[in-house]
């Protein structure tokens, strides 16, 4: 359990979420029917506007936590028709049987135009993040002003978090999103670029104080929700699980895979089994989510 008081003296360093984020920039050697997540709705333009406030960790997840989770998983559909969506036992630390099959095909071959590579791009891991946030404009939905909810965005958001706490130039000052005092509002803006959601016109507002009572923000603080279940482990699957869903999805009995069968292609006939094509476009977690091919091209260093 954290202090609000220390939290509030510690408002202004962001000294540690800037060595979190260098972290995750460095090379690399939730639910769509929870209630508490929260996501900007467009028009049928694809164009869409909402101004958030990031937040800090929550109280429960004490001080020493980070504002935000990352999240690895996979989704692709197999030769046998059946789909593989999964988080990956990575975002845990943990070795995951489709990072090592992915390896395997990318490894097999130096041809980037291969069956093999191509395979490997359709399955490769997809990255989200997840943080609390106050919503403080939603133009769709306006009974979530004011509310606390979950936020699941991608890269491209977070690349924009990142710019904010390190900026490029000498006359913009450091500035932590999750901070509550000397924070600022995101302005959310949506547009849709060859059938994908773009935020590259996303901005965050000047900063200035959530609240400028204290004890408002300390109840905003409080009401936060812990990040924690997202990377326990106990909410992952096994890697004899995870492995023997993948087999079943790429069609592989335990005899070939033992015997490094050669690698079946994937079929990609845009089906999504659990949402449409168009919702599953609607949510932020198209390519900018995508890791990018440093990823394959690091398996082969393995």
């Amino acid at each position: 359990m954290s202090n609000f008081a220390s939290l509030k003296k510690s408002s202004a360093d962001i000294g540690r979420l800037t060595k979190e984020i260098e972290k995750i920039n460095a090379p690399a050697e939730g639910g769509s029917n929870d209630t508490r997540f929260w996501s900007p709705e467009v028009d049928k333009a694809g164009n869409g506007y909402a101004v958030i406030r990031f937040l800090p960790a929550s109280a429960v997840d004490g001080d020493d936590a980070l504002p935000w989770v990352r999240i690895f998983n996979h989704g692709f559909k197999g030769p046998s028709g059946k789909w593989y969506i999964e988080n990956s036992l990575t975002t845990i630390g943990q070795k995951d049987p489709v990072s090592e099959h992915n390896s395997q095909l990318w490894n097999s071959t130096s041809d980037d135009n291969s069956p093999q590579r191509k395979q490997a791009r359709e399955q490769k891991r997809r990255l989200t993040y997840i943080a609390n946030i106050m919503v403080i404009t939603d133009p769709k939905n306006p009974e979530n002003e004011g509310q606390i909810k979950l936020f699941k965005f991608g890269k491209k958001i977070f690349d924009k978090i990142t710019l904010a706490m390190n900026p490029q130039y000498q006359d913009e000052k450091p500035m932590n999103p999750f901070d509550l005092w000397n924070g600022a509002n995101f302005k959310i803006k949506i547009r849709q670029v060859e059938g994908y959601r773009n935020y590259d016109l996303s901005s965050f507002d000047n900063s200035s104080a959530l609240s400028s009572d204290d004890a408002e923000l300390e109840k905003i603080w409080k009401s936060e929700y812990s990040l924690k279940e997202f990377t326990d482990p106990k909410n992952f699957k096994s890697y004899d699980e995870l492995k023997a869903k993948l087999n079943a999805v790429l069609g592989l009995d335990i005899a070939s895979v033992r015997a490094n069968a050669k690698p079946v292609a994937i079929e990609d006939d845009g089906e999504v089994p659990f949402k449409t094509a168009a919702q599953r476009k609607s949510v932020d977690i198209a390519e900018d989510e995508d890791e990018d091919l440093n990823y394959f091209k690091g398996l082969a260093d393995e």
